[in-house]
């Protein structure tokens, strides 16, 4: 699981630096320190609050790193007029210089320290049919039947649609389609409030009609970066073609979670997405479904892809028949899934 979440710091001027630490310091905080944007990508997404230095701006600019809100330029005196445009295209809220605004960082570093901030769990397939939907489904309701305010995020263009999944077809509100051009500025209650829920849970979607469209990096970083504020667990359903919005959610995750029956062909097929995966995360845990034609047990899947074991699933024929009825996973709160669903949403809010 990883560590708590501090404010992130992006320079390579050791003047700069200093003077950072210095008001982080005096804020009450510990501070995420990175010297390039492509160090800092793996946490840009997560941290509750991002000082870039000016330095930086220009390989921020080339690095590409998606919008998000909370971030500030931040400068020792005047930043010349180039780096203010960049700054401003590049969607920072602040440009800050110092030491003039020095008491403006430190409020916003100890404003950091009251902000409770949402867990994001990312579940992704060993092989096409895998189950990862099931499970990403079976998550989101269990966590939301325990009382944590969830959102379910369909991150897969060309699944079966997790609206489908869990019977809400027909459930009015916004699909990715209406936030494709979301571009880091995203109100968290806005946006919970104008996508489908029942309850404490809410779902992102694609329409289910017209052509699959991929999902921008920006909207899928500003969709987290809400959500993170406005819900206490997040389970985000990845694709297994990792684009660039799902590179994202699995870097921003708490935990990963590669989903692979127990068949040979699948271990082989997980090992390779497992490869892909760990390029952009070290932390990774296996759940191995059932049956097991060769009578695989799961650690020795768990063992063969050098991951370790979060849980098994048997077979639920009665649970596959709810399905197909429109019952979501999970929801009579009974049986393997959603023993094992309780538990990992146990275990994602007991590192909270």
């Amino acid at each position: 699981m990883s560590a708590p979440r501090l404010p992130l710091v992006v320079t390579a001027d050791p003047d700069l630096l200093d003077d950072l630490l210095r008001l982080a310091a005096a804020g009450g905080t510990q501070v995420d320190v990175a010297p390039d944007p492509v160090a800092a990508r793996s946490r840009y997404g997560l941290a509750p609050l991002v000082m870039l230095g000016a330095d930086q701006l220009e390989a921020s600019r080339r690095a590409r790193l998606p919008r998000r809100t909370r971030v500030a330029v931040v400068s020792r005196g005047e930043l010349p007029p180039a780096l203010t445009e960049i700054a401003r295209r590049s969607g920072a809220e602040h440009i800050v210089e110092l030491p003039t605004a020095e008491a403006w960082v430190v409020d916003r570093f100890a404003e950091q320290l009251d902000q409770p901030v949402g867990r994001v769990l990312a579940v992704i397939g060993g092989r096409g049919g895998a189950g990862a939907s099931i499970l990403s489904g079976g998550l989101a309701v269990t966590a939301a039947g325990a009382g944590h305010r969830t959102l379910l995020i369909d991150g897969d263009p060309l699944g079966g649609g997790l609206d489908l999944l869990l019977g809400w077809e027909d459930e009015g509100g916004l699909r990715w389609s209406s936030l494709a051009e979301a571009d880091g500025r995203v109100d968290p209650p806005s946006l919970i409030g104008s996508l489908p829920h029942r309850g404490d849970l809410v779902l992102l979607s694609f329409a289910r009609e017209g052509q699959a469209r991929t999902v921008p990096a920006e909207a899928m970083a500003a969709t987290i970066d809400a959500a993170r504020r406005a819900r206490d667990v997040i389970v985000a359903d990845v694709p297994r073609q990792l684009d660039d919005a799902a590179v994202l959610a699995i870097e921003c995750a708490d935990r990963a979670l590669l989903v692979v029956p127990a068949e040979v062909r699948a271990v082989a097929a997980a090992s390779r997405v497992a490869r892909t995966v760990r390029a952009h995360r070290d932390e990774l845990s296996v759940v191995v479904r059932g049956p097991a034609p060769g009578r695989l047990k799961p650690r020795d899947v768990a063992s063969a892809l050098g991951l370790p074991l979060a849980g098994s699933l048997r077979p639920e024929p009665a649970m596959c028949q709810a399905l197909e009825r429109g019952v979501p996973p999970g929801q009579t709160g009974k049986g393997e899934l959603a023993d094992l669903c309780r538990r990992l949403v146990g275990e994602l809010m007991e590192a909270a």
